[in-house]
């Protein structure tokens, strides 16, 4: 065994890299043997030096991360400071000092992964971020591994544990978006600004690094539809509920029918009951893979936190450190299908749509000629009187699949109908 340590460079101590050092020091033992040589804590890159961090030598903290990348001896720089910069600049120096390097950075491997694993490859180092999507669920690896033998055509999933615990509590206990949200900030689940979360922002990040994997093609953040959950209301889940159906905040990545082109969404969307999401509680993550070998996989855990995060960061460290020893890099950036991302309009999928309709004759008869002249198929129809209203009703129409430029030109168009006074919800059906 050698016995030379090899030396990590931790950016970042919040609260993932403040378990990420814990583990690196009471697992200390467990981690030599398994890499094959000492790992040591060489240390800490943070903005605040006099925060007290509980069981980090005081000597190894620093506010000039640049200097410590750069100080020669490092071999593994961990990055867990999030957003763009400072860490897009300090991963780039890193590999500059011939240093591998592993990150939980979703934001920046969306918007930037092309160029960072170039970066990675031309000097041949690592880059390894099986954290920057689901936590502790091993997702990353077995795709762009275990998986690399098949041929994948979607992947679908819960992917952010706060807007899922807000939709479970909607779910089943009838409270309203805002009355969850406060229980959700109120237990922790929440940022202050939940913004990145429920305006689906975090979702689409990770949406764009699965669906490259996925599909062996680049896809980057703004290629990914997106779609917030603040507009899922009561009655949302009260008509999922009547079609045997619950709501999901999804990520969505689908290779076309045809395989010339892929997409990638995020949006709520009402699931069977039956289908294996639907039964993701709380903060719970999931992800369910379709392959034409393997055929229907589900990834399940817990998806944020610092220790479920910090466990995949470790286990990416093991591995980086394995192929230091060796001389040798895991796998790279694999877009050699170069396929398109088709636009949103051409997804082909189900819809629910809930109308508020005066309550006379006729009516239901100019809203289904409206769904024929574009193309949409009706399966189901509800309507329902509304006496408190004065003479309105609800009427809810479901489809059969078509794409969502038609249907979106059969919105507008019932908007514009003097009987209809609103649409009051447009939710996709998924999962069938």
């Amino acid at each position: 065994m050698r016995t030379r340590p090899l030396k990590v460079a931790l950016l970042g101590c919040g609260v993932v890299g403040s378990e990420v050092a814990r583990i690196m020091t009471t697992h200390a033992d467990d981690l030599t043997a398994r890499i094959g040589a000492p790992v040591e804590l060489a240390g800490v890159a943070v903005r605040r030096p006099s925060k007290v961090r509980a069981g980090i030598d005081p000597a190894l903290i620093t506010t000039d991360a640049t200097a410590l990348l750069k100080r020669g001896d490092i071999d593994v720089a961990i990055e867990v400071i999030g957003g763009i910069e400072p860490a897009r600049t300090l991963i780039t120096t890193a590999f500059e000092q011939g240093i591998s390097v592993v990150s939980a950075n979703k934001a920046l491997l969306a918007q930037d992964g092309a160029a960072l694993h170039a970066a990675a490859e031309s000097a041949g180092l690592d880059l390894y971020y099986e954290a920057a999507v689901a936590g502790a669920i091993p997702l990353i690896r077995p795709l762009r591994e275990s998986l690399a033998g098949d041929k994948i055509n979607r992947v679908m999933g819960i992917v952010n544990g706060t807007t899922n615990f807000i939709l479970d509590k909607m779910d089943s206990t009838g409270a309203g978006y805002q009355e969850a949200l406060d229980e959700a900030t109120a237990l922790g689940y929440a940022e202050a600004d939940p913004t990145a979360d429920v305006e689906g922002y975090d979702a689409a990040a990770k949406a764009a690094i699965l669906a490259g994997i996925a599909f062996h093609t680049r896809v980057r953040l703004d290629d990914v539809h997106r779609e917030g959950m603040t507009e899922v209301s009561a009655a949302d889940f009260a008509s999922a509920k009547r079609m045997g159906c619950t709501i999901k905040l999804l990520a969505i990545c689908e290779r076309a029918a045809d395989g010339g082109s892929v997409t990638a969404r995020v949006h709520p969307a009402m699931i069977p009951l039956t289908h294996p999401l639907a039964s993701v509680r709380e903060a719970y993550n999931a992800v369910f893979v379709e392959a034409e070998a393997a055929g229907r996989l589900m990834f399940y855990g817990p998806g944020a936190g610092g220790s479920p995060t910090a466990s995949a960061v470790l286990g990416d460290l093991v591995a980086v450190c394995r192929n230091k020893l060796d001389r040798a890099t895991g796998p790279g950036e694999s877009a050699y299908t170069q396929l398109p991302v088709s636009p949103m309009g051409e997804v082909v999928t189900r819809y629910h749509i809930s109308l508020d309709v005066a309550d006379k004759p006729g009516v239901l008869a100019q809203v289904a000629t409206v769904f024929a002249e574009h193309g949409v198929s009706i399966d189901t129809v509800r309507q329902q009187g509304r006496p408190e209203t004065g003479g309105e009703a609800s009427l809810v129409v479901v489809t059969h699949r078509a794409p969502d430029a038609a249907l979106s030109g059969t919105v507008e168009a019932l908007r514009k109908l003097d009987t209809v006074a609103g649409v009051a919800s447009i939710m996709r059906v998924e999962g069938e």
